[in-house]
């Protein structure tokens, strides 16, 4: 049976000596009918010149320069865009019934798309979340038994169910973040210390890794898409969460989110996840 086409988006900004595995990252995927979109937003470092050469080798790979560009730090050097305009520009030009993402600094097991589908359509979900595990050399080109895991632990500690993932955008939410009103009050009193907490009543992530978020085009015709600092209300108090707000979006709006504790993406992080420590044995 043919496959269906799904569209990746990738944001990268002076990734040049990272952005290569991300690519073969996704180039070995199961999945095979992919598009691969990387938005380039103002890189300087050659990212771009590797990216369109690694492009010449797969015409799954195509390579825009974002023509929305906004400001990538804040005062203090801190990174407060993290790609969210390249990701909208991305979602704008698709063309798969299902869109991913994939940050360019980090990888995927190399079963992570198919198992993200293959859940959607199980479960009829219009946005799978799944879970990371620390980026290390050696994990680059394995797949996880996603069937054995279910076998040992059980559905139920392996799924979050709408039911439970649409009670959080509203419990996480201060009582001053309501829409449309948030978005005159400036970011700074958002974020001091003495106000945070009714805005930001509670700052834990989402239950699911949102650099690697697989949902339906439905989601993006409907309006939902990454936002700007001020007009996010689910960022967090640093201003950078662009992913976090746009998962308790989609969860809060569309009401048919499901996650799944399945360590299927490679992030670059400093740490291990603890929650997942072990799973090297369901590594193939």
């Amino acid at each position: 049976m043919e496959q269906e086409r799904i569209s990746v988006v990738i944001p990268v900004w002076n990734e040049k000596d990272r952005i290569t595995r991300a690519l073969i990252s996704m180039q070995n995927q199961t999945w095979k009918n992919l598009e691969i979109i990387v938005v380039d937003d103002g890189s300087t470092d050659g990212t771009q010149d590797i990216v369109k050469e690694i492009a010449k080798e797969d015409s799954r790979i195509s390579f825009y320069d974002n023509p929305h560009k906004v400001r990538r730090t804040n005062w203090r050097g801190y990174d407060i865009n993290a790609g969210y305009a390249a990701r909208n520009y991305g979602f704008s030009i698709a063309k798969g019934n299902w869109i991913t993402t994939q940050d360019a600094d980090d990888a995927s097991l190399s079963n992570r798309i198919e198992v993200q589908y293959n859940l959607a359509k199980k479960y009829n979900a219009t946005a799978v979340f799944i879970q990371w595990q620390h980026l290390r050399p050696e994990l680059l080109g394995k797949k996880l038994d996603v069937e054995r895991i279910f076998h040992e632990k059980g559905e139920d500690a392996v799924v979050m169910r709408p039911e439970e993932l649409n009670k959080l955008p509203h419990a996480r939410r201060g009582i001053l973040m309501l829409e449309p009103i948030h978005r005159f009050i400036p970011f700074p009193i958002k974020w001091f210390p003495h106000t945070r907490k009714l805005f930001y009543r509670d700052t834990t992530p989402f239950p699911g890794a949102d650099n690697c978020m697989f949902f339906n085009r439905s989601v993006v015709e409907a309006g939902i898409l990454m936002r700007t600092r001020n007009a996010r209300t689910w960022g967090v108090p640093s201003g950078r969460g662009s992913g976090r707000d746009f998962a308790y979006n989609i969860t809060a709006k569309l009401k048919n989110t499901w996650s799944f504790k399945l360590p299927l993406y490679l992030w670059n992080a400093n740490t291990e996840n603890p929650e997942f420590t072990g799973y090297e044995k369901y590594l193939i």
